[in-house]
């Protein structure tokens, strides 16, 4: 008689408002109001699909919203918000001091920040490849060029040099890795593959055996599967060990009890950075995905929502 372990996930949601959202007149040409108009919005192109729940939902809330995602890099939608081009920004990162500072006295612009949830950063490998767990350990080695071979991580492989996949040069996956795995040291592997989105990075490892791809978790999982339990099928996600020797009895996926437990380490935060001085219709969608139908969009798409109760239960479920 074999037992399997199941960990699910409950939340609960009380309903907040970060703050209020008054119509204005006419500034600057625009004519939305926090529940009807046109904007564009910018976000980091590694956050797409749950973005594009997220403003799917809010239109059907509101039909005389209409909003235009501009999928991006991270750089270029900080450069948008610091010219005013764009009055909402979705990424990994907050604004830095300097930032910050610019706006309010260059710009005249208080901006408001603040976290939607939390993803967690995927390492993906082809379907051939079957080494399928790795230590944080050796993944920093990889990423600093001092393990170029797959034999270097795993002497048993004959997957050959280590071809690493990134979105792009100026993704905010990109910068979580070099900011918070090493360190802020450049990555130095002599095999830095950039694609051009996520998608591409998950296409290039789905033909390239010897690849891994670093992607964020919110485009794994298999849209099929409402119970958020299974990922794409024609890559495996890597297991990762805070440990220095990897196994599977200690290392962990980026299913959402792990992110929320600690055990898996590339937990990174979602935030909006958000600049409307006529507190419109950005704003407004800014604090919707914040409040509890947004924070359920978040946890359903298989992210942690940033704010509710998470509540995990272990069944045991036997195997006659």
């Amino acid at each position: 008689m074999n037992h399997k372990s199941f960990i699910f996930l409950g939340l609960s949601l009380s309903l907040f408002f970060l703050s209020s959202c008054d119509g204005k007149k006419n500034e600057g040409g625009r004519t939305d109001t926090p529940t009807s108009g046109t904007i564009q919005f910018v976000s980091d192109e590694s956050f797409s699909p749950i973005v594009d729940e997220l403003r799917a939902q809010f239109e059907f809330d509101f039909p005389n919203a209409h909003l235009q995602p501009l999928y991006t890099d991270e750089i270029t939608g900080l450069q948008m918000i610091k010219d005013l081009k764009t009055c909402l920004l979705i990424t990994s990162r907050a604004l830095s001091k300097s930032e910050r500072a610019y706006l309010e006295t260059t710009k005249k612009q208080v901006p408001k920040v603040f976290p939607i949830g939390y993803d967690g950063l995927a390492l993906i490998v082809n379907r051939q490849n079957n080494d399928t767990c790795i230590s944080v350990k050796d993944v920093k080695r990889i990423l600093s060029g001092e393990a170029q071979n797959w034999k270097d991580v795993f002497p048993n492989s004959n997957k050959g040099a280590i071809e690493v996949v990134f979105d792009n040069k100026q993704s905010a996956t990109l910068h979580y890795v070099v900011d918070s795995l090493l360190e802020g040291k450049p990555i130095d592997s002599p095999n830095i593959v950039a694609a051009k989105t996520s998608k591409d990075v998950v296409d290039y490892v789905d033909k390239t055996p010897n690849a891994i791809g670093v992607i964020g978790s919110n485009w794994l999982n298999d849209q099929r599967d409402t119970t958020n339990v299974t990922f794409k099928k024609n890559i495996h996600v890597m297991a990762v060990s805070l440990n220095d020797v990897a196994r599977p009895s200690n290392s962990w996926q980026p299913y959402q009890a792990y992110l929320l437990d600690g055990r898996y380490p590339f937990v990174r935060t979602l935030y909006c950075i958000l600049v409307d001085p006529r507190n419109a219709l950005p704003r407004r969608f800014a604090n919707w995905i914040s409040e509890p139908k947004g924070q359920l969009i978040i946890f359903k798409s298989g992210l942690l929502p940033y704010r509710g109760q998470i509540n995990v239960r272990k069944v045991n479920v036997k195997d006659n």
